[in-house]
């Protein structure tokens, strides 16, 4: 899906990533990457496939924009290094594209490491009259960009029939991107008056109607 914010292009991915096509940014946040081999080394049952999804969402969303850069909105990683660091270097070795990580509360990982990846670590970046943030925060004249909160929506039919759906949540000077890591779970969000919700269903973007 396609929309306008300040007179600049955004198209959001049912993956959860937002590219910036005036720009050439791609943005994600919250991947959460080592948090399955985290939870496994403490003896949750995850299946194997999972690791290797999101490295594959990753590799498929920038071979559909090719961005000039990447942009991860914090918490890429889940903890400290794990063998999916190693995944990761390794992803970074084929990736040609510029990456920056606006630091999340989950990346402890010094650094360095992502230095020696020729990743810069930022806390916030400016770019004209956006802020890219990991927590959504409030800026007098600017429009922010976070992550953060895994945002749902909930839906409800007839009865008692009820669906919850990742989404991009958008405020009058805000949007929370949707997490992009496959094992994440979700913050159900009630909108309020002029919010405006982006529920991903089925692999589409859907502008949700709301009362």
């Amino acid at each position: 899906m396609t929309i306008t914010i300040q007179n600049q292009t955004f198209i959001l991915h049912p993956s959860g990533a937002l590219f910036w096509k005036t720009r050439k940014l791609l943005l994600i946040s919250d991947v959460h990457l080592g948090k399955v081999s985290h939870f496994r080394k403490h003896g949750v049952a995850i299946p194997n496939n999972v690791v290797s999804e999101n490295f594959k969402r990753l590799t498929e969303i920038v071979e559909n924009f090719k961005p000039e850069k990447i942009i991860f909105l914090g918490d890429l990683f889940h903890s400290s290094k794990n063998k999916e660091w190693d995944l990761f270097e390794k992803w970074v070795e084929c990736c040609t594209n510029t990456i920056i990580l606006i630091s999340g509360n989950h990346d402890i990982i010094d650094k360095k490491h992502y230095n020696q990846l020729d990743i810069d670590v930022l806390e916030s970046l400016e770019i004209d009259s956006f802020l890219l943030t990991h927590h959504p925060t409030i800026k007098e004249g600017f429009f922010n960009f976070s992550g953060h909160i895994h945002p749902g929506i909930m839906l409800r039919g007839f009865g008692a029939q009820s669906l919850k759906l990742p989404c991009f949540f958008q405020k009058e000077n805000q949007m929370i991107l949707a997490a992009f890591g496959e094992f994440t779970g979700k913050h159900i969000l009630k909108p309020q008056q002029n919010d405006i919700v982006y529920a991903i269903a089925n692999d589409e973007v859907i502008k949700i109607k709301l009362n």
